[in-house]
């Protein structure tokens, strides 16, 4: 060997070398990513809905995960599937307008929201369901709206003056909190939960002899409601 050959080997198999290093060391690298927790959830749904690909609960579990990757036409699509097996699927039509407006088409996600308001405008219960769905997904603004129309449905509702006390609760707007939690445990005294926080709101509580009428029916349906959310 040359001289020459000798400088030429030595400058180029220390690159090769260096080439392969990085090659492996890249390697396990994709291997983790595919082993994530979320890569793996994804892949349990994908064979669960092999074995049953009309399962609604798993196409919005799927369309969750391509939501938080970022992936809004793959969330999309299967939150459409989870509508077409399920046309009242609250949790999918609250992430619709979530996919929606985090892609950017913000005046679709208005005229969808509104239609699913419209759906649920004749029912306190599926108000309120459709408005946990909306608050679960951070969309405050459509959430409060079902709750509003809940409301005006139910006003002597425990439950859904509840709900929207600890809506405010959470905004840290004390007053309206104060408002809405008071009416609720006049409404049902025995609410443990609502007659701490109005405590720590300095509320004196004065527990009503009995309970406002056609009250119980209504809030049976919407605490079951709340458990399903």
């Amino acid at each position: 060997m040359t001289v020459k050959e000798k400088i030429c080997f030595l400058v180029i198999f220390p690159l090769l070398l260096g080439g392969c290093n990085s090659y492996t060391s890249t390697t396990p690298q994709a291997d983790e990513v595919k082993n994530t927790p979320a890569e793996q959830k994804k892949a349990r749904l994908l064979r669960t809905l092999d074995r049953k690909y009309e399962n609604p609960d798993a196409h919005f579990e799927l369309g969750q995960l391509y939501h938080a990757d970022g992936m809004w036409a793959k969330a999309q699509w299967h939150y459409n599937i989870v509508l077409s097996f399920d046309p009242v699927h609250r949790p999918a039509q609250a992430a619709m307008v979530k996919v929606l407006l985090d892609s950017g088409d913000e005046a679709t996600a208005s005229t969808t929201a509104d239609i699913y308001l419209n759906q649920v405008s004749g029912s306190a219960t599926e108000s309120l369901k459709l408005g946990l769905a909306f608050q679960k997904q951070l969309l405050d603004n459509y959430a409060l709206k079902c709750y509003q129309q809940a409301l005006h449905l139910a006003p002597n509702s425990a439950k859904i003056n509840r709900q929207i006390g600890y809506y405010y609760l959470s905004k840290k707007d004390k007053v309206r909190a104060t408002e809405y939690l008071s009416r609720s445990i006049q409404l049902d005294p025995i609410q443990p939960d609502v007659a701490g926080e109005l405590g720590r709101l300095g509320v004196q509580i004065r527990i009503p002899q009995k309970t406002e009428k056609n009250t119980k029916k209504l809030d049976k349906i919407v605490e079951q409601s709340d458990k399903t959310n």
